[in-house]
Formats: structure tokens, C-alpha cells, sequence
């Protein structure tokens, strides 16, 4: 038997963000609560993820019910994503078409 561990992923949630934007650059007060809600939390992780800020401890609680463990975000070099992940209980994502949103922080 091999030693192998192999790191479940519970799920892979892949977003394009501007297709939680109106016209105006907004996340609209109108939308669907449950839509708002993770219009919000994708926000908060670009501003984490361009931030600059890389040594800081994680402050986005993960939305997976009854996890309680923190989000880290970060830009990929490679697509230009960001990839987020919860260490807790994998849940993780990408998020494309963020670059020049109101929560991209890159110069």
C-alpha cells in the first residue's frame, strides 16, 4: 500500500465576477439574496488577493456550512486568477474577470 495521501476536494467553485456586476461597475441591491451574499464574499477576496498584503493571517471565513476555517486568496501567475482555497475543508475556486473591478488593489 502507498503512503500516498490524497487531499479531497469537497468543491471547486469556478466564477466569472463580472456577471455579478451591473452596468456600473456594482454589485446590485436587487439581485438574489443567496447571489449577493456570494457577489460579497468573492469581493472581499479580491481585495484580499491584491491587496499586496501576502504575509497576512487569512480574515474571509469560509461560507461552507458549519466550516469554520479561513480563506486564503492569491493571484496566479500563470491565468491571472485568483484562486482561493479554505484549508479546512478544501472548498476552493477561481475567480476570473476581476482586473479592473472596484476590489482590484493592482496598480
Amino acid at each position: 500500500m502507498s503512503n500516498f495521501q490524497l487531499s479531497i476536494i469537497k468543491y471547486m467553485h469556478i466564477t466569472n465576477f463580472k456577471h455579478f456586476l451591473d452596468e456600473n461597475g456594482n454589485i446590485p441591491t436587487d439581485m438574489p439574496k443567496e447571489a449577493r451574499e456570494l457577489a460579497n464574499f468573492l469581493a472581499l477576496l479580491i481585495d484580499d488577493a491584491t491587496n499586496g498584503d501576502y504575509d497576512a493571517e487569512p480574515t474571509i471565513r469560509c461560507t461552507e456550512k458549519g466550516c469554520e476555517g479561513l480563506v486564503v486568496a492569491f493571484v496566479t501567475h500563470d491565468t491571472d486568477d485568483i484562486y482561493w482555497v479554505c484549508p479546512l475543508c478544501k472548498t476552493n475556486g477561481y475567480i476570473t474577470d476581476w482586473r479592473g473591478t472596484k476590489w482590484d488593489n493592482c496598480d
